[in-house]
């Protein structure tokens, strides 16, 4: 698939990359579900797709089996590493043979509902900044248990949009609480969505880096580039991507999906 980047003077290439895991912890071998008539690691596939801006999209797969499942739908894939602990681990095993690509966007394996249009947005946001080295997207919080869910990743950020933390518990902690608190604009919580832009040798640098304690504590790796004290920007969008994580989400998922 050849995007628009490739033909704007002076914007940077950018290229998708799908990190794949077959061992999923709370889903096992989600990424192959297949009750809509296509395994879920497609429909992301198909998703990332629709994005205009970036040159082409593959999979990082840390197992055969998701990589035949890629290719019999006529995807690409790259075998990587599968000691590899995390996503963004994987992004880079593929980047370092991707010289020619300034920009990666990591979409996660199991966001089968991601618009094209918020893979663009955070290409724009680095190629707009060429100070920044890396991007993501947030979206507002409308409902406490949402807040309150550990699997909703919750991100608190400066006047300036950078990431300030991320973390699991609710961000920040209302000290007196009000239902109200859920309705303002702009909005005081949000959700983190699983999506990220690196340039490549902001990329090929975190790599390197260990698993930071807070990283390691929360199960969150962007954790590890706030703890090496570099900038995350954050762009927040009304428009929530929903992950699968649970048999409940993919249930839901399963049922949007056959009505549509």
């Amino acid at each position: 698939m050849e995007g628009s980047s490739g033909s704007r003077v002076g914007c940077k290439r950018s290229y998708i990359v799908i990190p794949a895991r077959l061992a999923s912890t709370r889903l096992p071998r989600k990424l192959l579900l297949r009750e809509t008539g296509k395994p879920l690691i497609q429909h992301t596939y198909e998703a990332a797709m629709r994005a205009t801006l970036p040159a082409g999209v593959c999979v990082a797969a840390d197992h055969e089996e998701i990589a035949a499942e890629v290719r019999r739908f006529g995807g690409n894939v790259v075998l990587t590493d599968p000691q590899a602990s995390c996503g963004t681990d994987r992004v880079a095993e593929v980047a370092r043979s991707m010289a020619d690509v300034d920009i990666f966007v990591n979409v996660q394996g199991d966001e089968p509902e991601i618009s094209g249009g918020a893979i663009d947005r955070a290409v724009e946001m680095l190629e707009l900044q060429d100070k920044a080295v890396m991007s993501t997207l947030a979206t507002p919080i409308r409902r406490r248990s949402q807040l309150e869910d550990p699997a909703c990743v919750k991100v608190v950020c400066n006047q300036y949009g950078e990431a300030m933390y991320f973390s699991r518990s609710p961000i920040p902690c209302a000290r007196e609480w009000d239902d109200a608190l859920l309705d303002r604009d702009p909005p005081c919580f949000l959700q983190h969505l699983g999506l990220y832009a690196y340039r490549r040798e902001f990329l090929l640098e975190i790599a390197s880096l260990p698993p930071s304690p807070l990283e390691q504590l929360e199960k969150l790796e962007q954790l590890r580039v706030l703890s090496a004290g570099k900038t995350i920007l954050v762009s927040v969008i009304d428009e929530p991507t929903i992950g699968i994580d649970t048999w409940d989400d993919y249930r839901a998922f399963v049922s949007r999906t056959t009505i549509c």
